[in-house]
């Protein structure tokens, strides 16, 4: 038996309802962003921020983000069918159809740009907007053609702490710039490692993730190191600008070192191991470094 209106077979319980939406949403990704974004906002607003339009930002910025992860899984499902990792989402798996996904990812879109726009300023919910037209248009379909769609994609993915400062300074200044920079630079390392963790699912799908077109190879690993290294001086931006005070700033760059360690590892051994301690540390990184910004602001 179906539910004729959107051909979903009736035996599919609640639970596996709401779990199907939590994979469509990528919720554990949409939720990283969310952090971002508040830390962004309480920034910008230090001890003057509002609980009320914290929680605003929170609910718009998980249903764009909702929405940008709901349309690429559509865009993608054909191919998502082809790798293990992704294959019982629930589009190729059959357990979500097309117009059901399309549905929910127009309404999560309209609903968070409505909210960040309407009720935040206009300037949050332009960005929004901006971010979730790149990465659905923009980026996803590029990730089959260049490799540079690494780039592509860290134009919106440092959108999110950027966002948190418009919240609530209603203009792009100095210091939410240099909280969009960090958060662009840290996305090559961090979509690198995965990238390299991942590389023959996605050869599956003829995804080009890695910078060299070879794949895991000492070039790959040296761009990676790259860009890593450059977050050390970018510890040092908040405190040269005067946003955050000293123990902040050698907190951020040591933050930096171990991050770079760990890539250094990598450029040495290419080993599998080593992609994943950079993954795992490049999790790590970005939110404690938000957080030692942050916690310079309130205390």
């Amino acid at each position: 038996m179906q539910d004729k209106s959107l051909g979903i077979p009736e035996s599919i319980t609640f639970a596996s309802r709401i779990q199907d939406y939590v994979q469509l949403t990528k919720f554990r990704l949409s939720s990283l962003v969310v952090f971002s974004a508040a830390m962004g906002y309480i920034i910008a607003a230090g001890n003057g921020f509002s609980w009320y339009i914290l929680g605003l930002l929170s609910l718009g910025g998980f249903l764009v983000t909702g929405s940008s992860n709901a349309f690429n899984q559509v865009i993608e499902k054909d191919l998502d069918k082809l790798m293990d990792r992704t294959m019982n989402r629930p589009l190729p798996s059959g357990r979500m159809t097309v117009s059901e996904a399309l549905i929910a990812a127009f309404a999560m879109g309209i609903a968070g740009v409505a909210i960040l726009w309407l009720q935040i300023n206009a300037l949050c919910g332009m960005l929004a907007l901006l971010s979730l037209l790149l990465y659905t248009l923009v980026y996803t379909p590029s990730k089959k053609v260049t490799p540079f769609s690494v780039l592509i994609g860290a134009i919106p993915g440092a959108f999110p702490p950027l966002l948190g400062w418009i919240a609530f300074r209603n203009e792009i200044g100095p210091e939410g710039l240099v909280l969009y920079a960090v958060q662009f630079i840290w996305q090559f390392p961090h979509f690198w490692a995965i990238a390299w963790v991942l590389h023959d699912d996605y050869l599956k799908a003829g995804f080009k993730m890695l910078p060299s077109g070879s794949g895991r190879t000492k070039g790959s690993a040296f761009q990676t190191l790259v860009y890593t290294i450059c977050l050390i001086p970018m510890g040092l931006m908040p405190e040269i600008f005067g946003f955050t005070g000293t123990i902040a700033t050698v907190l951020m760059v040591a933050c930096g070192v171990l991050f770079t360690m760990q890539a250094i590892r990598l450029y040495k051994d290419l080993e599998l191991k080593s992609a994943q301690r950079l993954m795992f540390g490049s999790f790590i990184y970005l939110p404690v470094v938000q957080i030692i910004w942050m916690l310079s602001k309130l205390f």
